[in-house]
């Protein structure tokens, strides 16, 4: 009686046993399965990089598009760690640049996100994915949005690029309704011992006043800045680019003399008081972060609201 009922049991035992090991098997083949890596895009390019990035070394002026959309930034370049628009989120960022190869490894970034003129890129790319991308090839909003897809976080990027389009336009369409739609801008600034003046795709706010809130340049501007992105100026020859209105971008350490001249004085947007100034520093990045920063100073400029 004894035996016809230990064989039932163990037989029961071995099928358990099996299901258990069963159980196991497919529970660790979905975890390998689970991808690591996926192929992204580039420029230059499929591939293979980090399903969702988790130490990024960022060699350019995206640094708020990676960290706006919740991507954790280990290595960032001079001009980001000192752009005061990032200085909270940075503070704790090694700074780093295309020549710090040895600090770049102590990094262990799992991707490097970079411009198209890095140098050492054969080098950047053995220490991890590098993903590079040229200024002014796509629109400022879409860079964001291809950002977003080499971050596995398009949805999020999109988002926010399509509230953001939404507001910026309504905004431009309260501004030229109040300036009047033939009134031009003009975006210059002080930098050092130079002058410059802006087209429609150089940071600053130009995306947003020309390309999204649909503003006019003067005509001098877009003969001499509108292909190359920026033109250098004379202090002698500012009224000949200046708009009706005026967007000031003054670099704290900048050589301001030009204001104190009689050619500057009698422009008409400085003798209107339409003259709008902002700070420089930071003002050459278009991440999310800015671009919310320069609509919010462009909406009081302009609204006073």
């Amino acid at each position: 009686m004894k035996k016809r009922l230990i064989i039932p049991v163990l037989l029961f035992l071995m099928l358990l046993i099996s299901a258990c090991g069963n159980g196991d098997t497919v529970s660790n083949d979905a975890e390998e399965t689970s991808p690591e890596t996926r192929t992204y895009e580039a420029e230059t390019g499929p591939i293979e990089v980090p399903a969702n990035p988790q130490r990024v070394v960022v060699l350019s002026g995206y640094t708020g598009n990676v960290l706006h959309l919740g991507v954790n930034v280990v290595g960032v370049d001079t001009w980001s760690k000192n752009n005061p628009t990032l200085e909270e989120e940075l503070k704790d960022v090694e700074e780093v640049s295309e020549d710090d190869l040895e600090k770049i490894v102590e990094l262990d970034p799992d991707l490097i996100i970079a411009l198209s003129t890095v140098k050492n890129i054969d080098t950047l790319q053995e220490i991890a994915p590098t993903v590079t991308y040229t200024w002014g090839k796509i629109d400022y909003l879409t860079q964001h949005i291809e950002i977003g897809k080499l971050l596995n976080k398009e949805e999020e990027a999109r988002a926010w690029v399509e509230d953001f389009k939404q507001r910026a336009e309504e905004i431009g369409e309260e501004i030229r309704a109040k300036i009047g739609e033939d009134a031009t801008v003009s975006v210059i600034e002080a930098f050092d011992k130079n002058i410059y003046v802006y087209g429609n795709n150089w940071a600053r706010g130009t995306e947003i006043l020309y390309q999204t809130m649909k503003l006019n340049m003067p005509e001098k501007v877009e003969e001499d800045a509108l292909e190359a992105g920026y033109y250098t100026l004379s202090a002698e020859v500012l009224p000949e680019y200046a708009g009706d209105y005026i967007i000031l971008s003054k670099y704290s350490d900048a050589d301001l003399s030009f204001q104190e001249t009689d050619t500057y004085k009698n422009i008409p947007a400085v003798k209107n008081g339409r003259v709008f100034e902002m700070q420089g520093e930071g003002a050459s990045f278009t991440d999310p972060y800015t671009l919310e920063k320069h609509l919010a100073f462009f909406k009081e400029a302009f609204l006073g609201k």
